[in-house]
């Protein structure tokens, strides 16, 4: 049996901090994503997506295989256009009756940081207003963001929210999450 002590072992690479430089510009993007929901700024809110871009809501919270399940939302860039087509031209019952929303992303997790792109998880709670009445949306989210040459090229390349109520019956939110 060979002594474990001479066995060379791979170098670690320390976790990303919240203080690296890519990181924050992620963190930035998902901040700026979350204004714009909530000021129904929904084209601007499109443009931070990349073309390839997807964007999900899963029923099963565990799920990896968005094509083979059922999911409440499942965007790519055709679908989230007509989706805010929906939401800001002519009369659609949920734009004209959307819900106003305040929300707070946070508790950010690097998952993987190359120079290229940053892979996070987060937590969001979404306080939605309409008619009188408050509903409380809450999820872990996981987003990949692809880095640009500056700021203002960085795009989300992906987005699901697990819904910590997702295989309850869900409300009709009007907005999007």
């Amino acid at each position: 049996m060979a002594d474990t002590a001479t066995i060379p072992t791979a170098p670690t690479t320390p976790p990303a901090t919240l203080s690296d430089t890519r990181v924050t510009r992620a963190i930035e993007l998902v901040w700026r994503e979350a204004e714009l929901l909530d000021r129904k700024e929904y084209p601007a809110w499109n443009d931070l997506y990349a073309e390839d871009g997807i964007y999900v809501i899963p029923l099963d919270a565990t799920t990896e295989d968005f094509d083979d399940q059922l999911n409440m939302v499942y965007d790519d860039a055709r679908m989230r256009a007509m989706r805010v087509t929906r939401l800001t031209e002519g009369y659609a019952i949920a734009a004209v009756d959307s819900a106003r929303t305040v929300r707070t992303v946070s508790r950010f997790v690097p998952v993987e940081v190359t120079d290229d792109s940053v892979s996070l998880r987060a937590a969001q709670i979404v306080v939605a207003y309409k008619r009188g009445h408050h509903d409380l949306w809450a999820g872990d989210i996981e987003f990949t963001v692809r880095l640009g040459v500056d700021r203002s090229a960085d795009r989300i390349v992906r987005k699901v929210i697990r819904l910590v109520d997702s295989e309850d019956a869900v409300p009709a939110a009007g907005f999007l999450l």
